[in-house]
């Protein structure tokens, strides 16, 4: 039976945890977060084992349980320290992991550190026009060339790939196997000739997302993320990360959608002996306990978690985590009354430099929170692998399994 290598086990848990503390106090006081560059601050917190505190030592890490993470980012929150998830939400929930599972020492050592310092931001690059949902049915093509690879294809719904210095890319080098079986992952530069980025904008008026074009693009075989038609495998890391990442975060209690929530009823409806006060008091209460089963949900999956690729109940925290949201961006409308019908007019059309969820801009929350049963998978698309992976229900006819890709009728 495999058991979880670390510097001090779960018998000693009390001596891993002063030994955190003191290096995020060492860590503090060296680099006072208020006078201290952010790249600066976060250097030295990777090379202090602070950065994945799970992670091997050499590699932003202390091997440690996976469960003092959330102690690092909670004492580092508490002093004002920045926040890579931030700065650099697809490398540090998604490509960071992915890279610690199949990555060669070469590059873990070229790309995890400036990943954490947000030197280098990432992107994803799965989804494509015909190939969301069922992210196997891609048609990007990379083609070998004696030591690199060509690349054709578009990609869609890219988040930050308008700053991204790199990109983790899916894309299928054998069209005559089945569509799970002929893919393969690179690391691309996003900088490099033939990769075009155009914006899309969402209905809030930001353009979060983008569309990647790649016309004979080159990338080196070096940049190859696994082996040759082991795309699927490296995929599959990265998506249970990325539902882990959107809705496995152990936030504050009464933090977030809910706090905006409890703002406005104090604001508007505290006291209040109506009817309709007495009913949106019932739904806040019934979204608040929601949240909170979520919030303690996932603080006992992180303390069962260890380290290496989550399983399929990561589909969980994500469904979780967009239908709440959705569910209490819209009692926020209610709560504000009349004023909730109204969103401005100048829509900005701007293309932010990290993501932010701004809980005070009502508008907006509700319109972003659609997105959130989207991306990462649909609930829809959660709810299949809930369905299948953990209940061990029967699973949709795939017709197309064992067919070669290029056999697959396409529309």
């Amino acid at each position: 039976m495999a058991t979880e290598t670390t510097t001090g086990d779960e018998g000693v848990d009390g001596a891993a945890d002063q030994v955190v503390d003191e290096l995020v106090d060492a860590l503090v006081a060296d680099h006072p977060p208020a006078s201290t560059p952010p790249e600066i601050f976060l250097g030295a917190q990777f090379d202090r084992g602070l950065a994945w505190v799970h992670y091997p030592k050499g590699r932003g890490g202390l091997g440690l349980s996976p469960s003092l993470h959330q102690r690092v980012l909670a004492r580092v929150r508490a002093a004002g320290g920045p926040s890579v998830a931030l700065r650099n939400t697809i490398g540090y929930g998604m490509v960071a992991p992915t890279l610690l599972t199949h990555g060669t020492d070469a590059q873990l050592d070229r790309y995890l550190r400036p990943l954490f310092t947000g030197e280098e931001i990432w992107c994803q690059l799965f989804s494509e026009p015909g190939a969301g949902s069922d992210v196997a049915s891609l048609a990007t093509r990379a083609e070998r060339d004696g030591e690199e690879w060509a690349l054709n294809g578009q990609k869609v719904w890219t988040t930050l790939a308008h700053i991204a210095r790199f990109g983790l890319l899916l894309a299928r080098t054998d069209p005559d196997v089945p569509k799970h079986a002929g893919m393969t992952c690179f690391l691309v530069d996003m900088h490099a000739s033939g990769v075009e980025v155009r914006p899309l904008y969402q209905i809030t008026g930001e353009a979060e997302f983008n569309e990647v074009f790649f016309t004979d693009a080159r990338v080196p075989d070096a940049a190859r993320l696994g082996g040759v038609g082991d795309g699927w495998r490296v995929a599959l890391t990265t998506l249970m990360n990325e539902r882990v990442a959107i809705g496995g975060n152990v936030a504050e209690r009464g933090s977030g959608p809910i706090s905006e929530a409890l703002r406005l009823w104090r604001a508007r409806w505290k006291g209040d002996p109506s009817p309709q006060a007495l009913v949106l008091r019932d739904r806040l209460v019934q979204r608040w306990v929601a949240h909170e089963v979520a919030r303690l949900t996932n603080l006992r999956a992180l303390h069962n978690r260890r380290a290496g690729t989550p399983g399929p109940e990561g589909s969980v925290a994500k469904l979780a985590y967009a239908e709440d949201n959705k569910r209490t961006a819209e009692l926020c409308v209610d709560l504000m009354g009349a004023d909730g019908m109204l969103y401005g007019s100048d829509f900005p059309r701007v293309r932010p430099s990290e993501l932010t969820v701004s809980t005070h801009d009502v508008g907006r929350l509700f319109l972003r929170t659609r997105a959130i049963s989207i991306e990462g998978g649909t609930s829809e698309v959660m709810r299949n692998i809930l369905g299948e992976r953990v209940l061990g229900l029967a699973g949709e006819p795939r017709v197309d399994r064992d067919i070669p890709w290029k056999d697959v009728p396409r529309s």
